[in-house]
């Protein structure tokens, strides 16, 4: 199959495509042509034309005479109906015809969406039934001819149209009832005007331009090195990178690659790319316009296609994150292995920060593109996308917490958005009964195309017929598996808590930071100066939800309810014991209030040591200021004796100054209770949900892991 799109007026290139008869010097096989049969309407609409056209295949001597002829004839058959603007074009050989058969059809008409377009489709088929024993060298004669007489195709049209252009033609009008066709002469500076018309802003052609620069093809664009520049959708070019497309499709295809050459400042994606979104919206040009245009302005604001180069991941990754590349599956796609339930993402999150792990999903992405072009080279086949095996056991409520959901859906967000129709194939091995609860919340916000894509197994049902086996090869399928190959990938486990470290703490790099607001915070607390956080309540029995880490020293934790507004106050440099504040220690209450005036206490001091995660829920009563106060604990502050560890603590100058990572949020009482509750890194769900059904007073509680 062929296929081209001209962006000139159809009834032109048909006047281009008659004067190639009766012989077409550009063309050294075709000798010459006489008109056997010819046929007009009454009206004029229609004429049909049917010639004998002599060939001199380029064949070896000893063939030709043992088949005992010099030239071979052709019967083509044209009919050009000028109502409907279309040509049609049979061939088939009048030579040998008991021997061997020769097909083709070529077709003239009108692109469907713009009507001053032209688009051509060629098909043409061979059958060798018996030949002197020569079957194998004609066909490959056939094959080498009927290609470089495609090939030579588009060079003769735009012979024609040059030739038409110097002599003034460069309008047909369109047939009416009792027109004759004719030509209308115009000056050459006119021809361009009228002969290109493309529906996109902006475009503005000199009068030098050729019309065939408008064919489609862009320069500047890299594709693979063997393709010409003018050469780009050629049906091998199609089956060897681009995998198959219909004639609207590449039409398509053309336009976009068209649109952005002319409008779009900075390096063009490659054909590949510009498929992937034109393939997640069904080729809906605006749609995938609009969406690849802000995925191109966001990799080059955020420095996106040099990730691979400039991305080293912490080395915490290389002995928490359990996922690797291995291989590749048995339709040649990369496959990369997620042990999604060894990872403690928790954890992970709060080692790294969503930033790091963000960057390092990307550069997953853009390494699976690149694989996917090295087995492109390597299998001689389009490799569009790559397969993803996700191992769930030890998947449980701990992988659930809120925070951890949002920042997922964060993810899920950009790659969706920048890396559509790059996943082939999602395995799901050994779904726990949790995996229902986590696929709820992430689903929708999945693309339908990719859903699809995705096949979940439970327990062991991924083994034998139907299950894995039927996409990975068993030297493929990893040994915890069942398979026969060791995969070195990291183990996971749980990360220690002495490895928590928030953004600020993070080394800093030259990178522009993909997620300006962070999920988790930090804050150091001193004596005298504690932290404080504020949420406005409007609405009565909304939930305010905490999870905090105690990182260094000991602190109290307190909720406190105002109807005051709070404001952020410059710290006392007096009331501090250390000589310098962090930045991000905040005090919202008003040294001047006074406790059941200004303010109350919500529930008595929660005292919280180094290393322990506190996890709570808040049901509000009133609405007003909720103030979430960290505080520095010491032996005096909780009780009037002193416990042994607070003594040694306190001579070993180690509590001078604390330090929290934390996160809350606020939801209303019916979003509280109709999702997700946990925000727990252990096992099982809040029990707090419940409680939003009562409003006769508020309840809040925490829950605490060592």
């Amino acid at each position: 199959m062929n296929f081209h799109v001209y962006l000139l007026f159809m009834v032109f290139i048909l006047q281009a495509y008659e004067k190639r008869f009766p012989t077409c010097p550009l063309i050294p096989v075709f000798i010459g042509s006489d008109i056997i049969y010819e046929h007009k309407s009454d009206d004029g609409s229609l004429h049909v034309v049917e010639r004998s056209c002599k060939l001199n295949v380029d064949a070896p001597r000893l063939l030709k005479k043992i088949a005992g002829v010099d030239f071979i004839y052709f019967i083509q058959k044209n009919t050009l109906n000028w109502k409907d603007r279309a040509l049609l074009i049979e061939a088939r050989n009048e030579t040998f015809s008991t021997r061997v058969l020769v097909n083709e059809t070529c077709s003239y008409s009108v692109h469907p969406d713009n009507e001053e377009w032209t688009c051509f489709e060629q098909s043409a088929s061979l059958d060798i039934k018996s030949f002197f024993g020569f079957e194998s060298t004609v066909e490959k004669i056939a094959m080498k001819q009927y290609t470089a007489n495609i090939k030579r195709g588009k060079e003769v049209i735009e012979h024609y149209l040059n030739e038409l252009i110097s002599q003034g033609i460069t309008h047909i009008p369109r047939w009416t009832p009792g027109a004759s066709v004719g030509y209308l002469h115009v000056s050459r500076t006119a021809t361009i005007g009228h002969l290109c018309s493309i529906e996109t802003p902006g475009i503005e052609l000199e009068a030098s331009s050729s019309p065939l620069q408008l064919w489609g093809e862009t320069a500047g664009h890299t594709q693979a090195p063997e393709q010409d520049a003018g050469d780009k959708l050629e049906a091998e070019y199609i089956e060897r990178y681009l995998g198959h497309l219909t004639p609207m499709q590449e039409s398509t295809l053309i336009h976009l690659r068209q649109w952005l050459q002319e409008t779009h400042k900075g390096k063009i994606p490659k054909d590949e790319h510009i498929l992937r979104f034109l393939r997640a919206w069904d080729f809906n040009m605006e749609k995938a316009r609009e969406m690849l245009c802000q995925s191109l302005s966001w990799r080059k604001q955020y420095q996106v296609d040099y990730i691979l180069q400039t991305w080293h991941p912490p080395p915490i990754f290389e002995e928490y994150y359990a996922g690797c590349w291995h291989y590749h599956d048995r339709d040649g796609r990369p496959l990369y292995i997620l042990r999604l339930g060894q990872i403690d993402t928790k954890g992970l999150l709060k080692a790294v920060g969503e930033e790091a792990i963000l960057r390092h999903v990307l550069s997953i992405n853009e390494e699976g593109q690149r694989r996917c072009e090295e087995n492109t080279h390597l299998c001689g086949s389009p490799i569009r996308s790559w397969t993803c095996l996700v191992d769930l056991e030890g998947l449980n409520m701990r992988h659930l917490w809120r925070p951890g959901v949002k920042a997922l859906l964060r993810i899920i967000e950009v790659v969706e958005a920048n890396y559509p129709e790059t996943l082939g194939r999602l395995l799901i091995v050994r779904a726990p009964r949790v995996f229902p609860v986590l696929w709820t919340l992430i689903s929708p916000f999945i693309n339908e195309n990719s859903r699809r894509k995705f096949l979940i197994y439970s327990g062991n049902n991924y083994q034998g017929p139907g299950g894995i086996s039927d996409y990975l090869d068993k030297e493929i399928i990893p040994d915890f598996l069942g398979g026969e190959s060791m995969c070195n990938i990291p183990e996971g486990g749980l990360v220690p808590k002495s490895l928590y470290q928030s953004d600020d703490d993070a080394e800093t790099s030259d990178h522009i930071r993909l997620w300006t607001e962070t999920i988790y915070h930090s804050a150091f607390i001193y004596k005298g100066a504690p932290h404080e956080i504020a949420a406005e309540i409007l609405e009565v029995e909304s939930v305010i939800t905490w999870d905090f880490d105690v990182l260094r020293g000991d602190v109290l934790f307190s909720l406190f309810h105002s109807k005051r507004a709070p404001e952020v106050r410059q710290k006392d440099p007096a009331s501090v014991t250390t000589t310098t504040t962090s930045s991000n220690n905040v005090q919202l209450m008003d040294k001047n209030w006074v406790l059941g005036a200004d303010y109350k206490m919500l529930e008595a001091p929660l005292v919280c040591r180094e290393g322990e995660s506190i996890q709570g829920s808040h049901v509000t009563r009133w609405p007003g200021f909720y103030i979430l106060q960290w505080k520095m604990h010491s032996p005096s502050s909780g009780s009037s004796m002193a416990r042994v560890d607070d003594v040694l603590a306190s001579l070993q100058g180690s509590s001078h100054k604390c330090k929290v990572m934390y996160y809350f949020e606020v939801l209303a009482s019916e979003d509280f209770r109709g999702s997700m509750s946990s925000l727990e890194s252990c096992s099982g769900f809040s029990q707090l949900s419940g409680v939003t059904n009562s409003s006769n007073k508020s309840h809040s509680s925490s829950v605490i892991s060592r």
